[in-house]
């Protein structure tokens, strides 16, 4: 009796009670209710439970004669619809039981994730089949594809030119820029075009802030009435790039972070409070459909980026070898002229492996940052004209100055 793993038993009876509780409760009444309930899933549990006890082969025979006993009962169900839920979980809680004697945590861990799926049909079919377009599932399911198939065949190690590449930190990039531009899209398809142009603006400067100065001036120059909305989204955008730099560099090197804390807390602030004054002036003109600005994400945008982030850590650890710091800070400079995030990744990139001290990462990075919002000032005077560009470059001014007064001020 003193060898009974009496605990393990006891959580095998608990998931059979756990899951057992939530089929009765879904069983339904009359002939189509189904035939397993609380005490059939107990004793299903506890089956598999007493079976990996006394033989593993024993084990194997009962879950065999339960999914014969499951597909019997399968095919006298006279409903329509009668689906393979329960059948499919009741196999699956003899196996939890099993699993209960050899790693008790798991099992339990386990059955409480079946118990929360099967409570949660009605939310989640509602969700797939209501909320979820075709496109946005496919797009999702790319997205679980990279990150959980994908990432964890990608080698975590430093490999080319100078050592400078990590795929696995590539790759992650490649994922975060896709996370973000997915939370991006459903904010926007959830809320509509009530809030208008600066939540539009704010979120697409998530994916690209150029790119969203660019349709803001168009749209500004296209519809004259919605000058103000537009200015702000384009405004509110570089709050985004703001955002999404402390992002980036909290998942690559938060000690890089830490060095850029104040800079970019007052290159925020500034940019946050001349958006919300122009959101504010403009908010009465609010209303234009924009919910098609922005699609789930682009696959080819994080691929690319990860393209020039790969790039440019060559090109900045071959400058930072040859020419040092100077070297360094040319290039973050140069790149910055396309995308801020590439340089700001590589530099960080640089300091995560050793290559660069973090108090030398700061330059480059408000460098490029600087550099970036020379290319959206070219951008809005292209797409929007006089008026429009001159009220995204004052804030695109303002910004730039607050972020090197932090610098300056720490």
């Amino acid at each position: 009796m003193n060898n009974v793993p009496w605990l393990n038993l006891a959580v095998a009876l608990g998931i059979g009670l756990l899951i057992g509780a939530e089929r009765e409760r879904s069983k339904g009444s009359g002939p189509d209710r189904s035939s397993a309930g609380i005490r059939t899933f107990t004793i299903a549990s506890l089956l598999g439970a007493v079976s990996t006890v006394f033989n593993f082969w024993l084990l194997v025979v009962s879950i065999f004669c339960v999914m014969i006993f499951a597909a019997i009962s399968y095919y006298n169900r006279k409903s329509k619809d009668p689906g393979l839920t329960t059948e499919i979980t009741l196999i699956f809680s003899v196996i939890l039981g099993g699993l209960a004697m050899s790693a008790p945590a798991l099992a339990a861990a386990l059955a409480v994730s079946v118990a929360i799926l099967l409570a949660a049909k009605e939310p989640i079919h509602g969700f797939v089949l209501g909320m979820v377009t075709k496109d946005e599932l496919n797009d999702f399911l790319i997205l679980a594809a990279a990150t959980l198939i994908i990432l964890p065949l990608v080698p975590n190690e430093s490999i080319g030119p100078f050592e400078a590449i990590n795929p696995h930190n590539l790759w992650l990039i490649v994922i975060l820029v896709m996370v973000i531009s997915a939370f991006g899209h459903l904010v926007l398809r959830w809320l509509g075009g009530r809030i208008g142009l600066p939540l539009v603006g704010l979120v697409s400067g998530f994916i690209s802030s150029i790119a969203t100065v660019t349709a803001m001036g168009e749209r500004a120059k296209e519809t004259p009435v919605l000058m103000g909305s537009a200015v702000a989204g384009a405004v509110l955008s570089s709050l985004a790039t703001i955002l999404q730099l402390a992002l980036l560099l909290a998942a690559i090197h938060p000690p890089t972070l830490h060095a850029l804390a104040w800079p970019l807390i007052f290159g925020g602030t500034s940019i946050a409070i001349y958006g919300l004054v122009v959101t504010l002036i403009s908010f009465h003109k609010n209303g234009a459909d924009t919910t098609k600005l922005t699609e789930t994400f682009s696959v080819k945008t994080a691929l690319m980026l990860a393209a020039v982030i790969a790039l440019v850590l060559i090109v900045s650890a071959a400058l930072k070898t040859w020419f040092g710091q100077t070297g360094l800070v040319f290039a973050s400079g140069f790149a910055g002229l396309v995308d801020v995030h590439a340089p700001t990744i590589a530099v960080a990139s640089l300091a995560a492996v050793g290559k660069l001290s973090v108090e030398n990462t700061v330059i480059p990075i408000l460098v490029a940052f600087s550099v970036n919002s020379l290319s959206k000032a070219v951008m809005a005077v292209i797409s929007g004209g006089k008026q429009f560009s001159l009220q995204v470059i004052l804030g695109l001014i303002m910004q730039i100055a607050a972020t090197w007064l932090g610098w300056w001020l720490t």
